[in-house]
């Protein structure tokens, strides 16, 4: 397989992936028709720089299973994990330190310098609390058995756009994730010493899901956000099967 080009800057590092590695749609589009299922996330590993794990949104694993994934991939690469929705869809965030803690000790740390931030992703019916949020950063801890732990908040509601919010998450070095998506705020306000995107909006009837100008406009974008830290750039929903080639064609613009 092919080396992938990494991007680079002055700054930090560029990584570009999907959201997960098993989806039907792309075998024939993106995996090779005759490729076993086995060695999906092998491929894909091989064509970017960086995975989101989403299952762990709703599952957890045990270590085994964070093991096979650090072996199976390149020794540049990175992931992301979406933390688990029992942590974040609770009425008092302040309350969700047991399950914070189960999320956490699952077995990430297994991943080692291959782990990437972690997204905590909450619904768009939950609003700012200020004093309840800052509860909830409170319980999230720096470190998993010495690997270094980052943070990022995905929130889905208007009242999060606030200075108070972009102050609380300063303070706390955690990432506000910057969502292209029609229906959540597009918040890009630097918060961390790293950016976490997921862009949302791939079109099916683009080869690459963005025409060449917006990727040509999002390598511009990644490249300002690594200039003060690792830019983690990840293209999710919107025309799934067309999220690949969208990555592909972003790693070679920030190479």
């Amino acid at each position: 397989m092919a080396a992938k080009p990494k991007g680079k800057t002055n700054g930090g590092q560029i990584r570009v992936g999907i959201g997960g590695w098993t989806f039907e749609p792309w075998r024939g589009v993106f995996y090779p028709k005759d490729l076993s299922q086995k060695r999906e996330l092998e491929y894909a590993s091989s064509k970017l720089t960086s995975i989101e794990i989403n299952g762990t949104y709703y599952s957890t694993f045990k270590p085994p299973s964070w093991i096979k994934w650090r072996e199976e991939t390149p020794k540049d690469f990175v992931f992301a994990v979406k933390a688990s929705r029992f942590c974040t869809n609770r009425k008092e965030l302040a309350g969700a330190g047991e399950s914070v803690t189960r999320f956490i000790n699952q077995g990430l740390h297994e991943l080692g310098d291959k782990l990437g931030p972690i997204n905590w992703q909450f619904m768009g019916t939950k609003k700012f609390d200020p004093v309840d949020f800052e509860a909830f950063l409170k319980l999230l801890p720096k470190e998993v058995n010495k690997v270094p732990l980052r943070h990022a908040m995905e929130v889905r509601n208007e009242s999060f756009n606030s200075d108070a919010f972009f102050e609380l998450c300063r303070k706390y070095n955690a990432a506000i994730v910057y969502a292209h998506d029609a229906d959540f705020p597009e918040i890009d306000e630097p918060t961390a010493d790293f950016t976490y995107a997921r862009l949302m909006q791939s079109q099916e009837d683009v080869a690459t899901g963005y025409k060449p100008k917006e990727l040509d406009a999002w390598a511009k974008k990644a490249k300002d956000w690594a200039k003060t830290g690792d830019a983690f750039v990840y293209f999710i929903s919107g025309a799934k099967v067309r999220n690949p080639a969208a990555a592909q064609a972003l790693i070679e613009r920030v190479a």
